[in-house]
């Protein structure tokens, strides 16, 4: 199957692009939002081909992220669109901007998102996540604890950027990701190419995942994926993709830093809860299982279209 997408979202689609099927990804010079083309702080396999939109050709199915790459798509191409953000707006009553169509259907990435989207009679599924396992394997050795977040300071409460100090004054925070070197008061790792970062941070002793909005970050998967006892703020999915035994979730920021300097203090129980998060971590978010459930979508809707 060629499978028309967007390079935007750079780890949901190095999962998405492990699958059996051709990946036509558009590319201008520029190399910018619109063309990025194919990634190069991700391994892609070689299915993955970079082309100029107007050069590609024979596509069977597209999949969309952003509202505006649906007027870019052929006609009478099936179209899937993924939606991977909580809505934003008068939550929860916010329309999404594909609310009531009949021509595609929205495949969300997390329960929480289908449930807080109002799709009105738009189709919609649900295909949670699924990560290429790292290669790394959680040692905590340092005492040190690790976040990683896109643009943070632009972000801000988003993100929890304000809560970083707090953190901070339990053990020296380290900030990995896109637009983190503005951050003050933690050591920064500005977009390092993935399995470097994903050497360091299993590294350190915890991992913080701080986000009041977000939809389901997958370098919280990738961290239990490795072993990495996690604490989490109690919203959104993550009280689903965190059990009890995995992890600490509240949110109630002080129980969120006292656990940080228990974990800090005792490396066992760090490496008991890093044990459980790896644990269920590789049985609800595997590759395997994600690419299947895309493969049924792909196939229900290319079938639909013919």
């Amino acid at each position: 199957m060629n499978i028309l997408l967007w390079h935007v979202h750079g780890s949901w689609t190095t999962s998405f692009v492990q699958g059996k099927h051709r990946y036509l990804v558009p590319v201008n010079p520029a190399r910018d939002e619109w063309g990025r083309g194919r990634a190069r702080t991700f391994d892609w396999p070689d299915t993955v081909e970079e082309l100029p939109l107007n050069e590609i050709r024979d596509v069977d199915v597209a999949i969309a992220q952003r509202p505006a790459e649906l007027d870019l798509i052929p006609p009478h191409v099936p179209v899937i669109y993924v939606e991977h953000n909580t809505p934003k707006g008068d939550v929860p009553n916010t329309r999404h901007p594909l609310a009531d169509r009949d021509d595609l259907v929205i495949a969300h990435v997390t329960d929480f998102n289908d449930l807080f989207w109002d799709c009105g009679g738009t189709r919609t599924a649900v295909i949670e996540h699924g990560v290429v396992e790292p290669a790394a394997r959680w040692t905590g050795s340092l005492s040190r604890l690790a976040v990683v977040t896109n643009e943070p300071v632009r972000r801000g409460r988003v993100t929890g950027t304000d809560l970083f100090p707090r953190f901070a004054s339990v053990a020296p925070l380290d900030a990995f990701g896109m637009g983190v070197s503005g951050l003050t008061g933690c050591t920064t790792f500005e977009d390092p190419p993935q399995h470097e970062m994903h050497a360091a941070v299993a590294e350190r002793r915890a991992y913080l995942h701080l986000c009041r909005w977000t939809s389901l970050g997958l370098s919280l998967i990738e961290a239990m994926q490795m072993g990495m006892p996690v604490l989490a703020l109690a919203t959104t999915e993550a009280i689903a993709a965190v059990p009890p035994d995995a992890g600490i979730l509240s949110t109630r920021v002080d129980t969120l830093v006292e656990a940080a300097r228990r974990l800090i203090d005792e490396p066992d129980e760090a490496a008991r809860l890093g044990a459980r998060a790896r644990q269920v971590a590789l049985a609800r978010y595997g590759l395997d299982r994600f690419l299947a459930d895309w493969d049924r979508l792909l196939e229900e809707e290319t079938c639909a279209s013919r």
